[in-house]
C-alpha cells in the first residue's frame, strides 16, 4: 500500500468522518509547526506574528490536550513571536527541545554546532553581500538564506553560491528544503519527525488514549507525518492550486487549505 498521497487527493480535516473515526474517545496531542500553519507565509521572517485568534485558540486547546510547537525557528524566536512561553517547543528543527519548568530536554547525542553554524553564516553573509532581496537567517543550528524577495539572477547566484558550500563541505553541512528558501544544518540523523518521537517518549505520550496529531506545510514535516503516521494523524496545510504545492505528495493523510482552516480545526478541536 503506498504511503504517500498527492495534496488534491487529501480529504479535509475539518469534515472528515475518517478522521473523527480515528480520533474515536482517545485524547489528541498535537504537535503544530509554526510558519505557514499557525501563521501565513510572510515576505520578511519577522513579520510572522500570531494574531490574537489564533493564540487564544492554541491556548484554550493547551488547556485540553498536550500542545507542542515544532518549528524550524529558534525556540526563543517563535515564542517571542507566538507571545506564548509555557509551552513545549522543539526549535531549531528539533535541535533545541525545551519543556516549561523542566528547560532543555534535547537528547545529548545531539551535540555543540555553535562553531560550524556560525562560520557558515559567515561564509554565506560574505559571498551574498550586496546580493538584492536576500536574508540571512543565523540559527542555534542552522542558517536560512531566505530569496523570496529576490529577482532572477540574485536567485541564480544565491543557488550557485550555496551549493558550492555545500559541495566544499559534503561530510558537515545539508540543505534543508524549504519554501523559498535554502536552509543549511549539520549534517546529523536528525529531523522534526525524530523530534517528535522523542518528545512523544519523554513526555509520556505513547499511552493507548493518545493519539499523536502532526499539522505542517513545509517539506521538512514530511519526516514527522511519516514518523506518526500508524500510530497518529498527519494534517498538511496548504491549498493544492498554491503553485508550491504542485506536484507535491505527502505523508499526511488529511488536509487543511488555510491558517484559517486550522484556526477552526483546531477551535472545534480544544472543544
Amino acid at each position: 500500500m503506498d504511503s504517500t498521497s498527492a495534496v488534491g487527493d487529501l480529504p479535509s480535516a475539518l469534515d472528515s468522518a475518517a478522521l473523527a473515526s480515528r480520533l474515536g474517545e482517545h485524547r489528541p496531542a498535537v504537535f503544530l509547526d509554526y510558519d505557514g500553519v499557525l501563521t501565513p507565509i510572510v515576505d520578511r521572517p519577522d513579520d510572522a506574528v500570531l494574531s490574537a485568534t489564533m493564540r487564544t485558540t492554541v491556548r484554550k486547546l493547551a488547556d485540553r490536550c498536550p500542545v507542542c510547537i515544532v518549528t524550524g525557528r529558534d525556540r526563543d524566536v517563535v515564542q517571542q513571536l507566538m507571545g506564548i512561553d509555557d509551552l513545549t517547543v522543539a526549535g531549531s528543527h528539533g535541535f533545541d527541545i525545551w519543556k516549561p519548568g523542566q528547560g532543555v530536554i534535547s537528547p545529548d547525542s545531539l551535540g555543540d554546532f555553535t562553531e560550524l553554524v556560525a562560520d557558515t553564516t559567515a561564509t554565506l553573509r560574505e559571498r551574498l553581500a550586496d546580493t538584492d532581496g536576500v536574508t540571512l537567517e543565523p540559527k542555534q543550528a542552522s542558517v536560512a538564506v531566505h530569496y523570496r524577495n529576490a529577482g532572477p539572477q540574485a536567485r541564480q547566484h544565491t543557488r550557485d553560491v550555496v551549493h558550492a558550500l555545500l559541495d566544499e563541505l559534503p561530510d558537515r553541512l545539508e540543505l534543508i528544503p524549504g519554501k523559498m528558501v535554502y536552509e543549511l544544518r549539520p549534517a546529523v540523523d536528525w529531523n522534526k519527525g525524530k523530534a517528535v518521537l522523542h518528545l512523544i517518549d519523554v513526555l509520556g505520550l505513547d499511552s493507548d488514549d493518545i493519539v499523536p496529531m502532526y499539522l505542517g506545510d513545509d517539506i521538512t514535516d514530511e519526516d514527522a507525518f511519516a514518523a506518526v503516521r500508524g500510530t497518529g494523524i498527519g494534517i498538511l496545510v496548504g491549498s493544492p492550486d498554491d503553485p508550491e504545492m504542485k506536484n507535491r505528495v505527502t505523508a499526511a493523510e488529511f488536509g487543511l487549505a488555510s491558517v484559517d482552516d486550522v484556526a477552526r480545526f483546531l477551535s472545534e478541536l480544544g472543544r
